[in-house]
């Protein structure tokens, strides 16, 4: 079960648009996996034109994947890849109090996908 949350969070991820992330924390765009990430922190002009090419660059490295079709391990591995590498990529273009939120907000993430399904 875990590699298949794990899976729907690479296809989270490749379906990505471009976030829009609204002031606030509110109404942030992107897939909902970097809306997570993102819960809380508000970024500047500067910051989020950064975050937007980071995203556009990363969702072309993305393996394709077909909805309906659960991917191969080579797909998911490289997918986990990706998404790491971007995910350390828009950190780095927080300040470091956006970045605790930034990885608290990732903690969390993980620690909900790794609880057993009822």
């Amino acid at each position: 079960m875990k590699l298949t949350r794990i899976a729907a969070l690479v296809g989270m991820m490749a379906l990505a648009a471009p976030a829009a992330y609204a002031q606030g924390g509110g109404g942030q765009g992107g897939g909902r996996g970097m809306q997570r990430l993102m819960q809380g922190i508000t970024l500047d002009a500067k910051q989020q034109a950064s975050v937007d090419s980071i995203q556009k660059a990363f969702r072309a490295e993305m393996p394709p994947m077909q909805a309906g079709t659960p991917p191969d391990s080579a797909t998911r591995a490289k997918g986990r890849e990706v998404m790491q590498k971007e995910y350390a990529a828009i950190r780095n273009v927080l300040t470091p109090d956006q970045q605790k939120t930034f990885d608290k907000n990732r903690d969390e993430m993980k620690a909900q996908m790794s609880k057993p399904k009822p």
